[in-house]
């Protein structure tokens, strides 16, 4: 006969267990400069002791780091997925480019929705429109038909006529849109910056690399399927949308290699950490929805550097579940001891490093 889950264990899979109340002068509107003096808080695993959490700055972190280890890097680049338009009529119309259909077709999340039925047409330019022809059920995105010039590119013309989309709760930002990309970002796709990459520079790559720290990178897009609100109470029901991803053969064997002289791997930020556990030790290109709570038993990294993320995420769940026994708990109790001692949070915010 097995006992009945103890309040605190039904909290690991409480959404609410994941809430907690941050002072809005916390949420950073802009990035440090330069972006390795964001401040970092070290969090080791292995002691039990008061040290067990230290705080520094993010240039510190060769410091954490050993010769042999691995440090992979999502190289996803944020397109300017927001674009601005209106109906016929005249009225704005604002979209949010989410997912390549192919042959000019999109999935985004538009504004005002309600007033965007299947059938509808935005307008964007003389030449650069779209129809709505669909409407995917969980997210209540619309599925849009671009019509261009003959000979055109679309990616060209959404280079052309959108913005990068800072995240909702960046309302009052004056940096310039290249901060919302890794130096190392590379592949576009994505609508979101990978935030832990956001405060390596190159001085920073060179001290890794004199410490004989190696690096690979992964690529995951980052969509909806990271920021999607969890709905339900109970978070093992919630479906995480999928988000595409490709981890290389070349990647693979950087941490085979890093594993077999007992180096550790480690993931800079959540999507590398859903990419790696997702590809599982072997080559993979395509679409994954692992979403990562407590109970799940990690196979691929052994640190992870991140931000401070939002109440009630998926990425909060992904944290408390990677800090082991007892994580949520000890996760909620991180970052009230970051809100006392005045980190700055979310995408343009400080980071965490978790060995």
């Amino acid at each position: 006969m097995t006992s009945s889950p103890t309040p605190e264990l039904e909290l690991d899979y409480a959404l609410s267990g994941y809430d907690y109340e941050l002072p809005s002068d916390r949420i950073a509107q802009d990035p440090v400069t330069p972006r390795d003096t964001s401040r970092l808080l070290v969090i080791d695993r292995d002691r039990t002791d008061n040290c067990n959490l230290t705080h520094h700055h993010f240039y510190d972190l060769p410091t954490f780091l050993e010769s042999g280890d691995l440090l992979v890097f999502n190289n996803t680049k944020v397109i300017p997925a927001r674009m601005y338009g209106h109906k016929p009529a005249g009225v704005p119309v604002e979209i949010l480019l989410m997912e390549p259909m192919g042959n000019d077709r999109w999935l985004a999340l538009v504004k005002p929705g309600k007033r965007l039925p299947i059938g509808s047409t935005i307008i964007f330019a003389e030449n650069v429109r779209a129809t709505v022809e669909g409407i995917e059920e969980t997210t209540r995105a619309r599925e849009l038909q671009f019509h261009i010039p003959v000979g055109a590119n679309l990616d060209v013309l959404i280079e052309q006529l959108g913005t990068v989309p800072l995240p909702p709760y960046v309302t009052d930002s004056h940096t310039d849109a290249s901060r919302y990309q890794t130096i190392y970002a590379k592949i576009a796709g994505a609508i979101a910056a990978p935030t832990a990459g956001l405060h390596f520079t190159d001085e920073l790559f060179q001290k890794l690399q004199d410490k004989g720290i190696d690096k690979a990178f992964v690529t995951l897009h980052v969509g909806i399927g990271t920021f999607r609100p969890v709905e339900t109470e109970d978070i093992t029901q919630h479906v995480m949308h999928n988000e595409w991803c490709e981890v290389s053969e070349e990647a693979i064997a950087k941490i085979k290699e890093t594993k077999t002289r007992g180096g550790r791997v480690i993931a800079v930020g959540s999507t590398v950490a859903r990419s790696l556990e997702s590809a599982n030790f072997q080559a993979f290109k395509g679409k994954t929805n692992l979403m990562i709570y407590p109970s799940y038993e990690w196979k691929v990294i052994d640190a992870m550097v991140t931000n401070f993320h939002l109440p009630k995420s998926t990425l909060l769940m992904m944290v408390a579940s990677f800090l082991g026994k007892d994580g949520r708990k000890s996760l909620m109790s991180i970052y009230q001891e970051a809100i006392a001692k005045e980190y700055r949070f979310y995408s343009f915010g400080d980071a965490m490093l978790i060995l």
